[in-house]
């Protein structure tokens, strides 16, 4: 079995998730496609990067991402750094022949996107790829396969919102993810990017988007100096109405300020012969509704349905802790690390590829452009 080597450059939040994906893919899947060695870790401080050396027995750490391109060991880099980073770390790894799996956004604006694009298309032998987990939860690979078959028919309205309340407290200290140096976009980026990509997913592209965004407080203390302020420059709240391909039409909230709210990503699609849902904060469960259904007497058998998609994966994944165990957020991005292993082991080029990153960050960019001009913008853009 091919032995793959890891770097994972960032290791804060989000890299210790994938780096926990990584460690827990051979109780997931079996067989697995590769073994996996958890080489190199590189994170600023050191004492970040050193972290991973206890906790995920990473050979090394450091502080600069090229020590990790330029080992012969190392296979793949994993980009779970600050936004502004991506574009670099990403086309100096795939020109180094690394496979490289990637956090969202893409990039910081659709021009850097673009030239993260051109490098992966330069180097087809080189699998690089999205990390959008919502793509593998149970409950959303239902939903598509519900749609392929044709269950909701002709599709007329999607309704979808991503809500954290994260941002509510005024006095919470400014961070690099409302800092547009380092994140690019404030909500828009860091949530509404995620809806972006399932709604794709699942329904195709979008044809033409209009746009709010609104920064709520325009200030926020600094962490090491509560008495000092700095100015906010990205959006608390995105609002977008929206057109897709196939003709229907969407609304999205993408929100840090939804007060009472944690980690909420809801779903709902409406079409001529039913309807589907989804929200994370009960995934557990793809809702259905089937106009087909006889509603006579008193009802008959019409109403919602909860499907008990839990940990019903498709093999080759196991049956790991068991198919009717609450399921949770670390789980879907298990299913996206086995995803990039397999094609990297098969050479198979992902769905979920840099194109895909692209895509999303093109509805970004008409959201950001539609807001500053106050019209409508078609996709696709021309840049």
């Amino acid at each position: 079995m091919k032995t793959l080597g890891i770097g994972m450059v960032g290791y804060g939040f989000i890299g210790k998730v994938h780096t926990i994906s990584y460690l827990n893919l051979p109780f997931y899947y079996k067989p697995m496609p590769a073994k996996l060695k958890m080489v190199g870790v590189c994170s600023y401080p050191i004492t970040d990067a050193q972290e991973g050396i206890q906790q995920a027995g990473f050979e090394f750490a450091t502080e600069d991402y090229n020590d990790l391109i330029k080992r012969d060991d190392i296979d793949i880099i994993e980009v779970c750094t600050p936004n502004y980073l991506h574009k670099e770390i990403t086309i100096k790894a795939i020109k180094a022949g690394k496979h490289v799996n990637v956090e969202k956004p893409l990039a910081m604006d659709l021009k850097e996107a673009k030239e993260v694009l051109e490098t992966a298309n330069t180097h087809p032998n080189v699998i690089s790829q999205m990390c959008f987990e919502y793509r593998y939860t149970p409950a959303t690979l239902k939903a598509k396969q519900l749609i392929e078959e044709g269950f909701l028919g002709r599709v007329y309205s999607i309704r979808a919102a991503y809500l954290h309340a994260g941002n509510s407290d005024p006095n919470r200290p400014i961070y690099w993810k409302i800092q547009k140096k380092y994140c690019g976009g404030g909500s828009l980026y860091d949530l509404a990017s995620h809806v972006i990509d399932l709604i794709r997913f699942l329904l195709g592209d979008f044809k033409k988007v209009f746009s709010k965004l609104e920064i709520f407080i325009k200030e926020r203390p600094l962490a090491n100096n509560p008495n000092q302020k700095e100015k906010v420059d990205v959006d608390d709240l995105a609002l977008l109405l929206f057109e897709m391909e196939n003709g229907a039409i969407g609304t999205l909230e993408a929100t840090k300020v939804a007060t009472g709210s944690n980690d909420e990503l809801r779903l709902e699609i409406h079409g001529q012969n039913g309807a589907i849902r989804f929200n994370s904060m009960q995934p557990n469960y793809l809702e259905v509704y089937d106009c087909r259904d006889v509603e006579e007497p008193i009802g008959g058998l019409r109403g919602f349905k909860a499907i008990e998609t839990v940990q019903r994966y498709p093999k080759p994944a196991v049956a790991f802790p068991g198919p009717k165990f609450s399921i949770g957020f670390i789980r879907y991005h298990a299913g996206n690390a086995y995803d990039f292993i397999n094609n990297i082991v098969e050479g198979k080029k992902p769905q979920a590829d840099i194109l895909a990153g692209y895509k999303v960050q093109e509805v970004i960019e008409a959201a950001t452009i539609s807001d500053k001009e106050k019209r409508w913008v078609e996709l696709p853009l021309n840049i």
